[in-house]
């Protein structure tokens, strides 16, 4: 009997990363989707098929659309990414690494694919507490394009196959995503987290997402096995 097929947003970050393992974990036959967008840290992509292999995925697409085009983020154009921003200012003002309307575009090609595939399931890795502050990693967010997505194809309006957009880790910590990844046999030295990592894919170590995956590891008890620029930060208060 075929399993069934679900979409994975997967940029080869962490958080990614272990919901792709926990959709594998549920039965389901993976198909990735990951986004060359323009984005300065092109790294994410090797990570991106290092998780791949690992995991053993046999569906992988690597979609390329030019966000460069509109720019207005530290990610798409030419702005400095926060470095060494304080634990306790992360996530109080939405940082210059939010890039307009990112998920939502992500999850509409995702929405396309899995119309194409007959899939009813969108797995994507947004987490809405240890996190910059994105809107669009809220779960009223996630509701809302749920609720759009089954009035706007016709495999819902008319098929009656209803799609699911699935957050495992939305309501979970960091060092709770990484416990969980790791019982779930996935390889965290293979995702990149950064948002500014070395032309060789190192993590800068000082921008938020490195900070906050840095804490997650330190709060979970455990080395961050990534690879960094310079001495990682995990043991610092």
């Amino acid at each position: 009997m075929s399993r069934p097929k679900a979409v994975v947003l997967l940029s080869g970050g962490m958080d990614s990363t272990t919901t792709a393992a926990i959709a594998l974990s549920r039965g389901f036959d993976v198909q990735a989707l990951t986004f060359r967008y323009g984005q300065r840290h092109q790294a994410e992509l090797d990570a991106a098929r290092k998780v791949v292999q690992q995991l053993q995925i046999t569906h992988h697409v690597v979609l390329d659309i030019d966000l460069r085009v509109f720019g207005g983020s530290a990610l798409t154009a030419d702005v400095p990414v926060p470095k060494d921003t304080p634990m306790d200012d992360i996530g109080r003002e939405i940082p210059t690494t939010y890039v307009p309307a990112r998920n939502t575009i992500f999850l509409s090609f995702a929405l396309a694919w899995a119309e194409v595939l007959q899939a009813c399931d969108i797995f994507i890795g947004v987490n809405a507490l240890d996190y910059s502050g994105y809107p669009d990693c809220r779960p009223e967010f996630i509701r809302s394009f749920e609720m759009m997505a089954n009035l706007a194809t016709r495999a819902a309006t008319e098929e009656g196959r209803k799609l699911t957009i699935h957050t495992p880790l939305i309501q979970l910590s960091k060092h709770e995503i990484i416990e969980l990844g790791t019982s779930l046999g996935v390889d965290f030295s293979s995702t990149l987290t950064c948002y500014d990592p070395s032309a060789e894919g190192a993590a800068c170590g000082r921008c938020e997402a490195c900070l906050l995956r840095l804490k997650g590891f330190r709060e979970a008890g455990m080395d961050d096995p990534g690879r960094y620029v310079s001495v990682k930060r995990s043991q610092e208060a």
